[in-house]
């Protein structure tokens, strides 16, 4: 039962208003002032509060506050004889839900309060949401006891408060953007956006204009001004993946904004201001692309201010059990499955597995077995490491283009040409799907 709390010195007020929310269902406590009404609500914390602005022993704004004070998510409604424009200001500046004037039109208070509810049910949501995204990428849900793993949690820890760059590198599929999500939530920035740009999928001058935007007239498709990623982010997080792709033109333009931490739009004159946070990632050696010219020695060190190296799957091989138990979890909440059991000598197969892919390859085989489980038990033949795939995995001199071509071939005829499963265990789209079909000329 939901309860109202009613501040109010009238009696014939209080009177009134108990018996209309009575007959609502809602249990209702009474207080004649805003001392009392204080007292109510620390002893039972009601869903939702009437306030009446004049009270005996102290203004209603002064008691909205001091309940502001004890729970900031507090919902109150403002009553009032007096309706001026200063008072209705206050009133929502202080954190009123709403302001309604006496005397109460009863059709207009039980739409406000249904609206107080519908929008706490909102907040709690949303509240909800923010805390489980928070919780997906915390230091206890990054895998792993080796000694490798431990130095990285120690290095996500030491730098979460700080502000500084960050380079994360590691082979691919070992985790770099779920260590960088989980310094971000971490962070007392948490709550500001977390953006995301692979610098290899994009095209260098598409890349400049995601990075700062552009404004209308830069180029052919620019109709309007466009904010960058830069500038989205506020004071939150810029991860910049693969960033050993980008070119030595953009990367000079990066050392500027992090040298000046300012920057112009693609086509703009007028300076904008940062204050995002940039975790760089990278599976390429950057010292041999330096060596190479491909890369800036000064852009390497300005991003490299902490370098977190991740360890391959190859590397911590006495992670794995308990990284599969964790992806277990995963796969099946995200599949509504319930296949949780592997024999030991399944376990074993998988350690002793190479996983070129490392954690992404470790979970993709994981999502295809429970897929094709007919029971709770992940079996030998639902793994795809002891046909083709082993020999093909660890042949040397394979192009990744036939690789991929021979995987998705061999998903294919698992299913025996089901797209959607095909689409799940290899964890792309099915419009993707189709293209790769129609680029390989796969047979389903």
């Amino acid at each position: 039962m939901k309860s109202i709390l009613i501040i109010d010195d009238d009696p014939l007020i209080r009177k009134t208003l108990t018996s209309h929310f009575s007959k609502e269902g809602f249990e209702v406590l009474l207080a004649e002032d805003g001392s009392e009404g204080l007292q109510k609500y620390e002893e039972s914390f009601p869903d939702l509060v009437l306030l009446d602005i004049r009270l005996p022993d102290m203004d209603g704004l002064e008691a909205l506050r001091k309940i502001k004070e004890r729970k900031k998510n507090a919902c109150i409604i403002i009553m009032t004889a007096y309706d001026d424009m200063k008072t209705t200001v206050e009133a929502v500046k202080s954190g009123a839900f709403e302001y309604l004037v006496k005397p109460l039109d009863y059709v207009e208070l039980d739409l406000t309060i249904d609206k107080a509810f519908q929008m706490r049910n909102l907040e709690d949501k949303l509240s909800y949401l923010v805390e489980e995204k928070q919780k997906e990428y915390t230091i206890d849900n990054i895998i792993g006891h080796s000694p490798q793993m431990r130095e990285v949690f120690k290095l996500i820890g030491s730098v979460a408060d700080t502000r500084t760059n960050i380079l994360i590198q590691g082979e691919s599929g070992t985790g770099k953007e779920l260590v960088a999500k989980a310094i971000h939530y971490n962070s007392p920035y948490s709550r500001e956006p977390f953006i995301v740009i692979n610098c290899s999928a994009i095209t260098d001058t598409l890349l400049e204009s995601e990075l700062f935007g552009h404004v209308k007239g830069a180029f052919t498709d620019a109709v309007y001004d466009t904010k960058g990623k830069f500038e989205i982010a506020g004071k939150g997080t810029l991860f910049l993946d693969e960033i050993g792709d980008i070119s030595v033109n953009l990367q000079s333009k990066l050392l500027r904004v992090i040298e000046t931490k300012d920057f112009m739009k693609v086509g703009g004159e007028k300076i904008v201001k940062t204050e995002a946070r940039i975790i760089a990632a990278t599976n390429q050696n950057l010292k041999l692309l330096i060596e190479k010219g491909t890369f800036r020695e000064d852009l390497y060190y300005r991003l490299k201010v902490v370098e977190i190296k991740l360890p391959s799957l190859q590397e911590r091989k006495e992670d794995i059990p308990e990284l599969v138990g964790y992806l277990l979890e995963k796969i099946n909440r995200q599949l509504r499955k319930n296949v949780r059991k592997i024999p030991p000598h399944v376990m074993k197969l998988l350690m002793n597995f190479p996983w070129n892919g490392n954690v992404r390859e470790l979970e993709n085989a994981l999502t295809r077995a429970i897929i094709l489980a007919k029971g709770d038990v992940i079996l030998e033949e639902n793994l795809p490491i002891e046909r083709g795939e082993k020999k093909l995995l660890s042949k040397e001199h394979v192009s990744l283009k036939e690789i991929e071509k021979k995987y998705i071939q061999h998903t294919l005829n698992t299913t025996k040409g089901n797209k959607t499963q095909t689409s799940q265990i290899l964890q792309i789209s099915r419009p993707t799907l189709d293209k790769k079909i129609r680029e390989y000329k796969l047979d389903i």
